[in-house]
């Protein structure tokens, strides 16, 4: 039988119902487990994907905010356009 690497319960689940990758949760703390072995039977706290997905929103914001630079020097040249034209 495997344990919970977040609170050592024992965990009900058969090696034969499981593929490594697969996930499960733990009924005692609620923690997602990735299978990391069928033989023995090991797990591993799931949380890493959670961490590269606040990357990735970091790295789309950063995009994000150096574009709207980009547009407000658009606009001051549009502004300027919109000058000569007006003479």
């Amino acid at each position: 039988m495997a344990t919970c690497p977040e609170c050592d319960a024992d965990l009900d689940v058969d090696e034969f119902d499981v593929d490594k990758g697969d996930l499960i949760s733990c009924a005692e703390c609620g923690t997602n487990l990735e299978v990391t072995s069928t033989a023995p039977l090991e797990f591993e706290a799931a949380g890493d994907d959670d961490d590269d997905d606040d990357e990735d929103e970091e790295k789309e914001k950063a995009v994000d905010d150096e574009f709207e630079e980009d547009d407000t020097d658009d606009t001051e040249d549009d502004d300027a356009d919109a000058e000569d034209w007006e003479e």
